[in-house]
């Protein structure tokens, strides 16, 4: 057998071959590699070098083009990123500009770059409601179906095509409802609710019954074949003040209406024993609520962050409309099982809330300091309006944080019923989890039933 000898590297306790050390120099294999790959890592700094592709552009079309640009990584060169974000210079485009920009995303989806003219009519579409109506007849010859909201402003011929398409293509028929959805139209609407009265011979093929698709657009039947909508307009961004992108604004002068979010306060979850959290505190007379019918000076949503990852959590408003635990609640099967220790939810560092249950020792010392952090938080509702699919499409990852709006569902459509009345409860804004924990992930959705005066918070994520 073979002696080994003790390898040359310090602190090394690995014993290697005579014929590997002579040819590593004595070092065993993972110190050898160690030592190269050190070596790299100071070869790439050495020669690193940034590149500023947007160096003496000022043209946001030239500037958006260069972001959609797929780059090859080259681990020797260090991109410098534009000092606006994407959504932002999308916003900033003049209507020539949207144009221009829509010329060049079919040109891709003609050079067969199908993805990237997708996504950048995605943007126009949602940023700018730029409608599509000449655009989509093309769309479709070239078996472009998705995402449906690109569809939305369809012509009644276009329209009727799908209608038709419907009933014979199999394989597309979960897209096509989606965009009739979308279209939404009287004659929309109105066929829908044939469906609805008399399912078509294909409805038992799909998951969902046709009518159910409206949601995706976000809108329902009512009971008498009428379009109900489901969230409510204008939409406004909210954000942190002092946050290192805020969408929309290309000053660092930002313009905002102070609103309260993420205040946590004396009452706790009776399921986990967490500190209830005020997600938003908006007053009625706000132009976002300006469709909402609330009889309180306050519309404040809370929750309990941990349990509405699991449920959707109900609160009803007392006589002085204080949001208070709903009886109406339904405790989650297998919440009982969670440590709610580990779910405990650190909103950027103030630290946890949550308590043993049953257990309330130190909880007003404890909420306190919780308060006191929260209070340096600041943030502002903007002061104009956006689109209302500004935050439909999550993925393209738009300022998310909303009062109004059509809901960036990370997972599908899921609107809550009112636990009283039935009734589906209107989508009234959603917070992006990052604003809720550094890294945080998902977005939790709130909702009302005006005739109840009932909120509700639910969760998705990816």
């Amino acid at each position: 057998m073979t002696e080994r000898i003790p390898c040359v590297s310090e602190g090394c306790d690995n014993m290697i071959l005579p014929a590997t050390a002579a040819k590593t120099g004595g070092y065993c294999m993972p110190c050898k590699q160690e030592m190269e790959r050190e070596a790299h890592q100071r070869y790439i700094e050495a020669n690193r070098r940034d590149v500023d592709l947007y160096e003496g552009i000022t043209d946001a079309v030239q500037i958006l083009k260069i972001m959609h640009e797929p780059r090859t990584y080259n681990e020797l060169i260090r991109y410098v990123p534009y000092k606006y974000s994407m959504e932002q210079v999308y916003l900033s485009l003049s209507g020539e500009q949207q144009h221009e920009m829509k010329l060049y995303a079919m040109d891709l989806i003609r050079s067969d770059d199908e993805d990237g003219g997708k996504d950048i009519l995605l943007y126009l579409v949602c940023y700018h409601d730029l409608p599509l109506t000449a655009e989509i007849p093309e769309l479709l010859e070239r078996d472009i179906v998705y995402p449906a909201v690109l569809f939305k402003s369809a012509s009644g011929e276009t329209r009727n095509h799908l209608i038709q398409q419907v009933n014979n293509d199999e394989g597309n028929r979960n897209h096509l409802l989606m965009m009739l959805a979308y279209i939404g139209d009287e004659t929309v609407v109105q066929q829908f609710w044939q469906w609805k009265q008399s399912a078509p011979d294909w409805a038992s093929e799909l998951y969902v019954a046709p009518e159910c698709y409206t949601l995706q657009a976000g809108w329902e039947l009512t009971e008498d074949g009428q379009r109900r909508e489901l969230f409510i307009t204008p939409s406004y961004s909210m954000y942190e003040v002092g946050g290192s992108d805020v969408a929309g604004s290309q000053s660092k002068n930002l313009d905002g209406v102070p609103i309260s979010l993420l205040v946590p306060n004396s009452n706790f979850c009776p399921w986990c024993g967490s500190s209830l959290i005020s997600l938003m505190n908006l007053h009625v007379k706000h132009p976002a609520l300006q469709s909402v019918d609330w009889k309180f000076p306050q519309l404040d949503v809370q929750t309990c962050l941990v349990c509405s990852s699991y449920s959707v959590v109900y609160m009803e408003m007392d006589a002085e409309g204080n949001a208070i635990w709903s009886k109406h609640n339904v405790k989650p099967d297998g919440l009982g099982d969670i440590d709610v220790e580990e779910m405990s939810v650190d909103i950027l560092g103030i630290g946890s809330s949550v308590l043993e249950v049953g257990s309330f020792a130190g909880a007003g010392e404890r909420l306190a300091g919780i308060q006191q952090q929260v209070q340096h938080r600041l943030f502002h509702i903007a002061t104009e309006p956006r689109q209302p699919f500004h935050g439909s499409e999550w993925d393209m990852e738009p300022s998310l944080s909303q009062v109004g709006g059509h809901p960036g569902w990370v997972q599908d459509a899921d609107y809550p019923a009112c636990p009283a009345c039935s009734a589906t409860m209107k989508a009234i804004g959603q917070l992006d989890g990052e604003m809720l924990q550094e890294n945080g992930e998902g977005v939790y959705y709130m909702f009302a039933c005006e005739p109840c005066q009932m909120t509700a918070v639910s969760y998705q994520q990816s």
